[in-house]
Order: structure tokens, then sequence, then C-alpha cells
């Protein structure tokens, strides 16, 4: 299954006018206490995707059952996208940066969500990127190309950053994600000299660890936070959603620039999270915190009470 770049950069706008969606206003969501840590979910809005884009390579008859099961409407998938925004100690640190004003109409109102909570974009001290793709890193520059956050260490990891500035990267992506190359490579270019570059397994400030789950893309990064005996994972993308992503771990969904790797990672990271039952945080799982719980021989989706 292909889909064209327009239609999946412009086709959320003709989606909202077809289909009535109303593009979601940014607030704060959630908020949990984990020793010294607060950590906030924000919104940045929602992104509408062509329901293929997702589930057109997965077996059509269980897929829809698992959607029918938990509840999602036709139509084109909506997913939130959730921010979030860790409180510890003197840092104000923020989990990737939103889609900025050039993506899709329903995203990019990260500078609202910042003013619901009282917060100045000079106020985040770090930004950490769990990967380069648009709904996550456009928002790096506002609407006349400066730096949104302009006193913020960005801190991204180094297979990711060396992708996405690779020149060959734009002609080897496939025609449907040129526009992410080009933009990703654009943004990335403006902060280069502002970039700290991390790996897998290091601590990249106190409390907060980076954990390799390649395949949505070939650098993607998870972050666990951890004070004390208490724990979470920020999982960006390695587990896009809350619903086929749970019930289906293994299988490949088009989303994922490396099918097959990023099932490997969803199924090893899934597996860790409901073995110690870890808390989670999900860029686009709805309400962005909650817990994995073993279903069978599948998973599934606690939110946060």
């Amino acid at each position: 299954m292909s889909i064209s770049r327009r239609a999946f950069t412009l086709g959320g706008a003709a989606a909202l006018t077809a289909g009535g969606f109303i593009p979601r206003r940014a607030h704060a969501q959630a908020t949990v206490e984990m020793g010294s840590m607060q950590i906030e979910m924000i919104s940045d809005g929602n992104l509408v995707l062509p329901r293929d884009f997702i589930i057109g390579s997965m077996p059509e008859a269980e897929v829809q059952a698992v959607l029918a099961s938990t509840g999602v409407p036709d139509g084109p998938f909506t997913p939130p996208c959730n921010l979030t925004l860790l409180r510890h100690e003197d840092r104000v640190i923020l989990f990737d940066v939103g889609s900025g004003p050039d993506f899709q109409p329903s995203a990019g109102f990260l500078p609202d969500a910042l003013d619901e909570i009282g917060l100045y974009p000079e106020d985040i001290t770090h930004l950490v990127i769990t990967h380069g793709h648009p709904d996550h890193i456009w928002g790096l520059l506002d609407d006349f190309g400066d730096l949104f956050l302009p006193e913020a260490e960005i801190m991204m990891g180094r297979t990711d950053f060396d992708y996405w500035m690779n020149p060959n990267t734009v002609s080897t992506i496939g025609t449907a994600r040129q526009t992410f190359a080009i933009g990703a490579q654009r943004r990335l270019e403006t902060v280069a000299d502002r970039v700290t570059l991390i790996d897998d397994g290091q601590e990249i400030l106190p409390g907060v660890a980076a954990r390799a789950s390649f395949g949505h893309t070939p650098g993607h990064l998870a972050f666990e936070l951890r004070d004390g005996s208490e724990s979470l994972m920020v999982v960006g993308d390695a587990i896009g959603n809350d619903h086929v992503a749970f019930a289906g771990p293994g299988w490949s969904s088009g989303s994922d620039q490396d099918p097959e790797t990023a099932a490997a990672s969803r199924v090893s990271l899934l597996d860790q999270l409901a073995q110690e039952q870890m808390r989670i945080a999900g860029f686009h799982l709805g309400g962005g915190l909650g817990r994995v719980e073993r279903d069978g021989s599948a998973y599934r989706f606690v939110p946060e009470a």
C-alpha cells in the first residue's frame, strides 16, 4: 500500500472538512508524581491519517475485530499527539516538540498547551527527541522560522540524527515520505549546533536513560524515567496506537519505515512494560498515560485512572 505525500500531509485538511472533524484544543491531559519527578501530558492536537496507512498490510478480519472491540469509529484515524513534560530538580524537559505550523491543521498547538500550564517556551531547559518525523520535530521552528524553544539544549539519538541529515535519505525514503526528509533536514540543520547526540543505554540526564526502539525510524529511541523504585517509559512511536499495536504487536504497520524491525522492538518493549508493570507515556495513546497488561498472547493498554 502506498500513499502520496500530498494525500498524507494535506489530506488532513480535506478530511477535517468532509468528515466534520474539529481540531482539538491543546490542554494538559494528565499529571503523575513519581518521586521527585512531575510528569505532565500535554496535547499538540491530533493527526488525521488515512485508515490504510496504518492497517493496510494487516490481516483484515482480525484488525476489524480489534477496532470494533476498542470502539474505533469508521473513517480516518485521528490519533492524539501527546507531549511528555518532565519537571525534575531545576530542569523542565520536553519530549518531542510537536508538528509546528506546517504539517496538519489539526496539530501544532504546543504554544497553546504551554500557555495553559503557565510556561513560556524560554522555560524549557531540555528538548529530548524520540525521532525525526514531522509530528515530533517540525515544531522546532515557529511561524517565522525562528527557534521555538530558544533556551533548550536539544538531545537526539545519534543514529536518527545522522539518518535525517544524510543527503541521500530524501532519495531513498520513498516518495510518500520525501517531504519528511526535506522538512527534517531543514529544521535539524537550523539547530545542529544546539544538538547533543545520544546513544542507546546512555543516562542522558539524571533519571533519564535512552532505550533503542528502532524500526519506526532507523534510530527511534524510547526513554526510561526512573526515581527510586518507580519508573515510566516514554515510548514515542515505538507503540503507535492503543488498539492494533497492543492486540497485534507483531503485525506490520504502514507507519513504520522498517516494519519488521519495528514489530520486534514493539514486542520487546510491551513484554518489558507488562512484566515490570511500568507506567507508559505514549505519543499517540488515548490520554497519554497508562500501563500495559497481558491479554492472552497479546496485550492491552490500560489508561491511567
